[in-house]
């Protein structure tokens, strides 16, 4: 199986908003579109999807055109869309016979999901023993955010489809449910589905994703495999720990100080040799080095740069 788009062209009037996008999934996996606010990514979405026509290329699954009858897909969008005065039972049941999921096996999985999210109080009466069946929210705009949120995930979830595609999945979750929903997502990929994820969360993109391509003003200004792109970087980031000041000894040494908090430094170096150099003066000079930690560039700095070259070079 296989996933390609190829020249997606997007335009309002003549403005264009998705600028010759191409990317291929040969394989499942986790691809990341990312990008600044209004870069063209949820608009790419939106087109592969069909939801928005496209004004030029095409998207394909296994060698045909991509829609819901070569492909189950289960999308979460950025724009949660839950009805707000509909109760949530039957706005599930709804969703999930528009993806042709009979009746009996959809109460099946929302009720797995709706344990699985631990959202089954928001759906099924709570009854406590020699009591009276205790109700709990069942329509949308009674729920947080969060909680909408799990029902969103859970209509994506529902057809057990062969891609995903989340849209911001995290964003707004506390600290518990965003383990909860990367403890899900990690299973998705596991069984083998394809994931395509949108997120201005450049931690969570790699933690998952292993391609990506980074957008900004509808053009794809990097792709490629993630670490392969951070290994084109090198290592020149380097945090340090000492149980005493060295401010004096880096800024003799010519190497940048990013961040200091008490004794540990976060420094740019040029590279390996300079960061030996660091050591080798840091050891002669007597210094206790605790920590001295020598990496790849975050996708948060090299996302920083790629779009400030583009935007300066503009």
């Amino acid at each position: 199986m296989s996933l390609i788009v190829e020249h997606l062209t997007k335009k309002y009037g003549e403005k264009t908003v998705v600028d010759d996008l191409s990317f291929t999934m040969p394989d499942s996996g986790v691809y990341a579109l990312l990008g600044t606010n209004g870069a063209g990514k949820t608009t790419s979405i939106r087109m592969m999807l069909g939801m928005l026509a496209k004004d030029g290329g095409s998207v394909t699954w296994n060698g045909k055109p991509l829609d819901i009858g070569t492909c189950s897909v289960g999308y979460l969008a950025e724009e949660r869309g839950l009805y707000p005065k509909y109760p949530l039972m039957d706005q599930l049941l709804y969703f999930a016979g528009l993806r042709g999921v009979s009746k009996n096996d959809a109460k099946q999985r929302i009720r797995y999901w709706a344990e699985r999210l631990e959202a089954a109080e928001y759906l099924y009466p709570v009854i406590e023993p020699g009591k009276r069946a205790k109700e709990k929210p069942k329509l949308a705009d009674q729920l947080s955010k969060g909680n909408q949120q799990k029902i969103q995930f859970m209509i994506a979830l529902l057809s057990d489809p062969e891609m995903l595609i989340l849209d911001e999945p995290l964003s707004g979750l506390d600290p518990v449910n965003t383990d909860l929903f990367k403890e899900i997502i990690r299973e998705e990929i596991a069984k083998g589905k394809y994931v395509i994820m949108s997120s201005h969360q450049m931690a969570t993109v790699e933690e998952f994703c292993t391609d990506i391509t980074i957008m900004n003003r509808s053009k794809a200004i990097l792709q490629g495999h993630l670490s392969e792109i951070k290994k084109s970087y090198g290592r020149v980031n380097l945090n340090i720990k000492t149980e005493s000041d060295i401010t004096g000894i880096i800024g003799a040494a010519g190497v940048r100080m990013l961040s200091r908090k008490e004794n540990e430094y976060k420094l740019k170096v040029s590279g390996e040799a300079e960061a030996n150099r660091l050591l080798g003066t840091l050891i002669g000079a007597g210094v206790t080095v605790i920590t001295f930690d020598l990496s790849e560039p975050t996708l948060h700095e090299i996302f920083v740069e790629k779009v400030g070259e583009q935007n300066e070079a503009e």
